[in-house]
């Protein structure tokens, strides 16, 4: 049985897409996550592995912002009934090359439970998540602040000043590619 193959969910991270994404070929994505999967840790949930790979190749979806990047911003909710907000985005500019990355595998135990296995392999790739910096990235600010006040689409936490200050000042340069 093949260890680990491609899922179409990951398919749509490519250099063209908002997100996080591999130089090289899905085959060569699949070589590099086997060479690796020793690594790998239980992700949210058991049938979950986040492998982490070698920087090298990979592009975080986040890009630097100046005075000359298109910045692109929309109002809206992500999800019915949470309040809407600005989102901006980087129209122009690239994205940043990865100093962290890993891959989301899910089991095929796990991905036959909602139907959405699509191979015979233990392991599919699901999403590549890369990011621009050694350490995490601070989530945004409008995130952290639903978050914190509880509010729909937000996930109960506690943060302190120091930590939303540090959010601020990451994002007041940066922007998701859009």
């Amino acid at each position: 049985m093949t260890k680990v193959a491609i899922n179409s969910f990951v398919r749509r991270q490519t250099a063209a897409s908002k997100f996080s994404h591999f130089e090289g070929s899905f085959e060569d994505l699949v070589a590099l996550v086997e060479a690796n999967l020793d690594k790998g840790v239980q992700g949210y949930r058991p049938g979950v592995l986040l492998v982490p790979v070698p920087a090298e190749g990979f592009k975080s979806g986040v890009v630097e912002v100046n005075e000359t990047t298109e910045l692109k911003a929309t109002f809206g909710a992500r999800l019915r009934g949470e309040l809407p907000y600005i989102d901006v985005v980087a129209v122009g500019g690239e994205k940043l090359a990865a100093k962290f990355a890993e891959v989301v595998l899910y089991s095929h135990a796990v991905l036959a439970e909602e139907n959405e296995a699509e191979t015979e392999a233990e392991f599919e790739v699901i999403s590549i998540n890369a990011r621009a910096t050694d350490v995490p990235e601070p989530m945004h600010p409008v995130s952290m602040a639903r978050n914190h006040m509880g509010m729909v689409g937000g996930t109960k936490a506690e943060y302190t000043a120091e930590q939303f200050a540090e959010a601020i000042v990451y994002w007041s340069q940066r922007a998701m590619k859009g």
